[in-house]
């Protein structure tokens, strides 16, 4: 009997009707990471984001909390905020017949309004979203009935370290945005997750990081084992490009943290990587069956940053890393088209993980996959 386990099938990364039951059943339906909670700090402030067939408008209110809208006008439907980001000083206007919200998306102005007492100013107010801020990013659910975001989200984090107490110590949301890249991706999600998700890879395409964690070389992930991080090599000081000593280390880490590497996806579109000295974080954002942005963070502490210290050798290892690997994915996108992988390929051993994952999105599709 084969110890090889099948994939899915090649047009699960191609058909648009998969990919829009993915935008309904999956992304419109789980919790979302959309912004980090610096780029709405200010009660105002705003970002407009991609979530499933959905623009969502991301910004703080008045009394510091973050509040989360579909980008949509109620009168019309014209959009509400066509920039990727912005400020308001009190309410977002529409362009199209002046209707104006409040941060808190009530409805507080338009042409003739006191002429139309019949015009609810809450129940035609802006359509809030389930918002949560965890780890200094803000989250954020489409569904009128959210899943437990304890279990979903946080128990990701669980599931791949032992417990909360171990990313916790990395004090996430008082680290500050050091880096920020955006990758345009020609890719399906589902190709970045596998990727991310498997080492088998690792001696191939990234020198750079197998030089710092030489156990990567063996084709072993470090999401393969719950609770293990990838330890440096003995002549590694810090993860950075060329091995040598990386910036302070976030004080908190414990003792067996140092020196190692944590990696946890959080399904469906988070990827949290853990060093002694930062913390990568990557969003991806799904826009079509072969289209992903992906907008990647390096964390530091606020100390670092100030100090004015170089934090390119840093960046520039991940970033290597990032790119290696999309563009492997962008390799592999146009043979999900091709009639050799219409079957699908095989997961060996050290990929046997991966199974888990192409089980959870048959699951989340269920009868919606349009060819069964």
């Amino acid at each position: 009997m084969s110890s090889l386990l099948p994939t899915l099938p090649g047009h699960y990364y191609t058909d648009p009707a998969i990919f829009s039951a993915e935008q309904e059943l999956i992304f419109e339906r789980m919790w979302f990471c959309v912004v980090r909670g610096s780029d709405v700090a200010n009660p105002g402030q705003y970002r407009t984001v991609t979530v499933g067939r959905e623009s969502v408008l991301v910004t703080r209110s008045r009394d510091g909390a973050a509040r989360a809208f579909l980008n949509v006008c109620r009168h019309r439907g014209a959009r509400l905020c066509g920039d990727e980001a912005g400020s308001v000083k009190r309410t977002f206007r529409c362009m199209y017949h002046a209707w104006a919200y409040d941060l808190d998306g009530r409805l507080v102005a338009a042409p003739n309004l006191v002429k139309m007492p019949d015009v609810d100013r809450v129940e035609f107010g802006l359509r809030p979203l389930q918002v949560r801020e965890w780890l200094g990013y803000v989250w954020v659910c489409l569904a009128d009935d959210p899943p437990s975001f304890e279990e979903d989200v946080m128990g990701a984090c669980v599931e791949r370290l032992g417990d909360l107490d171990a990313i916790d110590r990395y004090r996430l949301s008082e680290l500050h945005v050091g880096r920020r890249i955006r990758y345009d991706v020609r890719a399906n999600w589902k190709l970045i997750i596998e990727n991310f998700m498997e080492c088998y890879h690792c001696a191939t395409i990234h020198p750079e990081l197998v030089r710092v964690l030489p156990e990567f070389a063996g084709g072993y992930a470090a999401q393969y084992y719950v609770g293990h991080g990838a330890e440096f090599g003995p002549d590694i000081s810090g993860f950075t490009v060329d091995g040598g000593p990386g910036v302070t280390t976030i004080e908190t880490i414990s003792t067996e943290q140092d020196r190692r590497y944590y990696a946890i996806t959080v399904k469906p579109q988070v990827f949290i990587n853990l060093v002694p000295d930062h913390v990568i974080l990557h969003r991806m954002f799904p826009l079509a069956a072969d289209h992903t942005i992906v907008e990647c963070d390096w964390l530091f502490r606020p100390d670092v940053i100030d100090s004015g210290v170089d934090l390119d050798p840093s960046v520039e290892l991940f970033d290597r890393v990032n790119r290696q690997d999309f563009e492997a994915c962008e390799a592999c996108q146009p043979g999900m088209a091709s009639r050799a992988y219409a079957a699908g390929g095989v997961l060996v051993p050290s990929e046997h993980h991966i199974s888990a994952f192409h089980g959870w999105v048959r699951d989340r599709l269920g009868n919606e996959n349009p060819r069964g």
